[in-house]
C-alpha cells in the first residue's frame, strides 16, 4: 500500500492540531499550504468534483504532500453544505483566486466570518486585493518587474535577466502568505477573532528588497550595472565558466575573502586594496575568467571548496542532491510515488524538538473525500447519496 498521508503520532510537527482548508489553485497558494502541512497542520484541499476523474490519470502533485483532498461540487447545495462544515471546523482558509471570485462563490471573508469568527482567511494574489491593477492578469515576471527588483538583475548594456518563479510566486507570495497566516493565527489565540491576510506578491517581493534599498541609500548599491559589484561586473562576485563547460561561483565581497581569492588564483600582482575600484574591474575580470577556464569544475572544487573565498560550483537540479554537504544535511528526500521513485526537497526550516513531518506522496484529487466527510459526521449512506448526486467525488 502507498504511504498514508496521515501523520504518525511521533512526527506530528509543531502545527499539529491546526486545521487549514485550502481552496485548490496553482502556484503560491498550494506551496504555502504545503509548508503548513509539512509542519503538521491538517490541510484539507477542496477540489472540484468534476476534476476527480481526469486527475486520476495525472501524476501526484508534490505540493499536495501531507495534505488530504476532498472533491466537491460547490454549485450543489449538498456540496456547499459539506464545504461549510469544513470551514466551520477550521482554523484557517487559503485561496489564490482573483479578488472577488470567492465572494461570488459565496465563501468570501464576510460570509466566512459570520459562521466562523475565529478563522484566519489567507488570500494570495499577484497585485493584491486592492489598487488599480487588482483585477488585471499577471505572472511572476510582471510582479518582480513592477517592484523594481527585476531591474537589479541587469548586466551592463543588457536587458534584465528573468528570474525563476521562486522570486515572485514562492518568495514574494507563498512565503509571505504562510508567514501572515501563522502571525494571524497566533493573534487569534489571544483575541478569539480571525482576520484577512492579504498576501500580494508585489508586497512580498518589495519587502525582500529592503536590504538592497538600504545599500542603495548608503551608496553601496549602484543603479549603473557597470559599477555594481552584484551585477555581473566585478571580478569577485560572478559566475565563471570552467575548462569542461561547467561553471563555478565566486562571492568574495569582504576584503579578507578577496585577498584569499587572489592568493589562491595566484594573482599576486593584483593590489587587494583596489578591490572596489570599478575602473580596474573589466581587465581583472578577464584575467580571472581566463584563469578559471584553465581547470575543470571539479578541479576548482578541490582547490576552493570549503575555503573563505566564498565559493560554490553551479550544480544542476540532478546533481545537487548528491553533493556531500547537501547529502549530509539530507536536503532532499526520496519517495516512492505510485511505484516510481521521486525526489523532493525536504521540509524547511528545521526544528529541534518538534520536527516537520516525513514527506509523503501528494494527495490525489478527492482521495480523502469519504474519510473527511465521515469526520464531519456524515454516515456511509449519506456519503453514498452525495456521490450518486454528483455533490462529491
Amino acid at each position: 500500500m502507498p504511504p498514508s498521508n496521515t501523520p504518525r503520532p511521533s512526527e506530528r510537527g509543531p502545527l499539529a492540531g491546526l486545521r487549514v482548508i485550502e481552496f485548490a489553485g496553482i502556484g503560491p497558494g498550494p506551496f504555502a499550504a504545503m509548508m503548513l502541512a509539512d509542519m503538521g497542520a491538517d490541510v484539507i484541499v477542496i477540489e472540484r468534483a468534476a476534476d476527480a476523474a481526469a486527475a486520476a490519470g495525472y501524476p501526484r502533485s508534490a505540493l499536495n504532500r501531507g495534505k488530504r483532498s476532498i472533491a466537491l461540487d460547490l454549485k450543489s447545495e449538498a456540496g456547499r453544505d459539506a464545504a461549510w462544515r469544513l470551514i466551520e471546523s477550521a482554523d484557517a482558509l487559503t485561496e489564490g483566486y482573483r479578488p472577488g471570485v470567492m465572494e461570488r462563490l459565496g465563501f468570501g471573508p464576510d460570509a466566512v466570518a459570520a459562521r466562523n469568527p475565529r478563522l484566519v482567511y489567507g488570500r494570495v494574489t499577484g497585485w493584491g486585493q486592492s489598487g488599480p491593477l487588482a483585477q488585471a492578469a499577471g505572472h511572476d515576471i510582471n510582479y518582480v518587474a513592477l517592484t523594481g527588483v527585476l531591474a537589479t538583475s541587469a548586466r551592463a548594456g543588457q536587458a534584465p535577466v528573468i528570474p525563476p518563479t521562486l522570486v515572485g510566486d514562492i518568495g514574494g507570495g507563498a512565503m509571505f502568505l504562510a508567514f501572515g497566516l501563522v502571525c494571524a493565527l497566533h493573534e487569534a489565540k489571544r483575541s478569539g477573532r480571525g482576520q484577512v491576510v492579504d498576501a500580494a506578491m508585489i508586497d512580498g517581493v518589495a519587502a525582500m528588497s529592503g536590504l538592497i534599498h538600504q545599500m542603495r541609500d548608503n551608496g553601496f548599491w549602484r543603479d549603473e550595472p557597470a559599477r555594481n559589484l552584484f551585477s555581473n561586473s566585478s571580478p569577485f562576485y560572478e559566475v565563471f565558466e570552467c575548462a569542461d563547460g561547467g561553471h563555478i561561483t565566486l562571492g568574495a565581497i569582504e576584503p579578507q575573502f578577496y585577498a584569499e581569492l587572489l592568493q589562491r588564483l595566484e594573482l599576486t600582482d593584483v593590489d587587494p586594496a583596489r578591490q572596489y575600484d570599478a575602473r580596474a574591474w573589466p581587465e581583472l575580470k578577464s584575467r580571472v575568467a581566463a584563469r578559471i577556464k584553465t581547470r575543470t569544475r571539479d578541479a576548482w572544487c578541490a582547490l576552493l571548496e570549503g575555503t573563505d573565498v566564498c565559493f560554490a560550483p553551479v550544480l544542476s537540479l540532478a546533481e545537487a542532491p548528491a553533493h556531500p554537504h547537501n547529502a549530509a544535511r539530507q536536503l532532499f528526500v526520496d519517495l516512492e510515488v505510485d511505484g516510481k521513485p521521486q525526489r523532493q526537497p525536504a521540509p524547511a526550516p528545521r526544528l529541534s524538538r518538534t520536527p516537520a513531518r516525513t514527506p509523503t506522496p501528494g494527495a490525489r484529487c478527492g482521495e480523502h473525500t469519504d474519510e473527511v466527510l465521515a469526520e464531519l459526521g456524515l454516515d456511509r449512506e449519506r456519503i453514498a447519496r452525495l456521490r450518486a448526486g454528483g455533490a462529491c467525488a
